[in-house]
């Protein structure tokens, strides 16, 4: 393609207040890491909701429906919502927001693995908020749940508010899950794929692992699907880099490393941003504009959501 798309992932639910100073938490933060993110070249914004006063991740409708007006208000961004919340949310509490607010793209896990953040225990000691460590903790015997139910009831709310899925593929046996929905035309062509590299419970982020989930891709959708890579602490520019070498799309942000480079913490999602939109432009690749990447992506709009 002309135009790669650059996506910020601004919170996430994997980092806690504690790790970085910088992390957004309130709506009026995520709006204003929003704009910084649209300006420096992102097309689309990814948003979890966080708890304003404590920073713990939250499923409240109403502290989503505030952040995404917010984020509307403050540029034009598309704004892909998560549907994989946080540690403990039920899957009714994760989809909410797309059936609430219908918005133009979310996420939308694509199947089951162990999720593991304790090993972070390791490296921290005082903690801000008491929920941390605890949260932390649970990792190691926590599954994140995606099964084929949950995928077809997922699919079929995203499909009542023509809300494009963005699959998040941590192993190659996610790519056959989604043949199968397709197969049974529980999803539709063509297919957005996110792999996400580098999580403990799913393929580590190397390059060998891209290829093959890459040739697997192909192999399973021809040329029906479109594709992202992410990549968890410092694997994040490497890995973004050879996506772009092979002609994907790119997510960077405080969600998937705190880091800008060794040693230097990013004071904002912005700064990744601008990183690899410099590196792409120094191999002659261009930034796609927000509506350049709902052309590509076949979006709904903005004025079809609920915000």
């Amino acid at each position: 393609m002309d135009k790669f798309i650059v996506t910020a992932a601004l919170t996430g639910a994997i980092h806690t207040p504690t790790m970085s100073p910088h992390l957004p938490i309130t709506p009026d933060e995520l709006a204003e890491e929003a704009r910084r993110a649209y300006e420096a070249g992102a097309a689309v914004v990814h948003v979890h909701a966080r708890n304003p006063e404590t920073g713990q991740p939250s499923a409240d409708s109403a502290l989503f429906g505030e952040i995404l007006a917010k984020i509307k208000d403050a540029c034009d961004a598309i704004v892909c919502t998560t549907t994989g919340g946080g540690f403990g949310m039920t899957v009714e509490q994760r989809v909410a927001v797309v059936k609430t607010y219908s918005p133009e793209l979310a996420s939308l896990n694509a199947g089951s693995l162990n999720f593991a953040l304790h090993p972070l225990l390791d490296k921290i000691r005082d903690f801000k908020h008491e929920w941390e460590p605890q949260y932390l903790a649970m990792s190691e015997d926590f599954i994140f749940p995606n099964t084929f139910k949950t995928l077809r009831e997922f699919a079929d709310f995203f499909a009542r508010e023509d809300t494009k899925p963005e699959f998040e593929i941590y192993d190659v046996g996610m790519i056959n899950n989604l043949s199968f929905l397709l197969n049974k035309a529980q999803i539709k062509k063509t297919v957005y794929l996110q792999f996400v590299l580098g999580i403990l419970g799913g393929l580590p982020a190397t390059v060998g692992n891209l290829v093959f989930l890459l040739n697997t891709a192909r192999e399973t959708f021809g040329d029906n699907f479109v594709w992202s890579v992410c990549a968890a602490g410092r694997a994040q520019l490497p890995m973004c880099t050879a996506a772009l070498l092979m002609g994907g799309f790119t997510r960077v942000g405080l969600e998937d490393s705190l880091f800008l480079e060794k040693g230097k913490m990013a004071q904002s999602s912005a700064e990744q941003v601008e990183k690899v939109i410099r590196i792409a432009r120094e191999l002659g690749l261009e930034p796609a504009t927000p509506d350049e990447a709902r052309s590509i992506l076949k979006l709904k709009g903005l004025d079809r959501i609920n915000f």
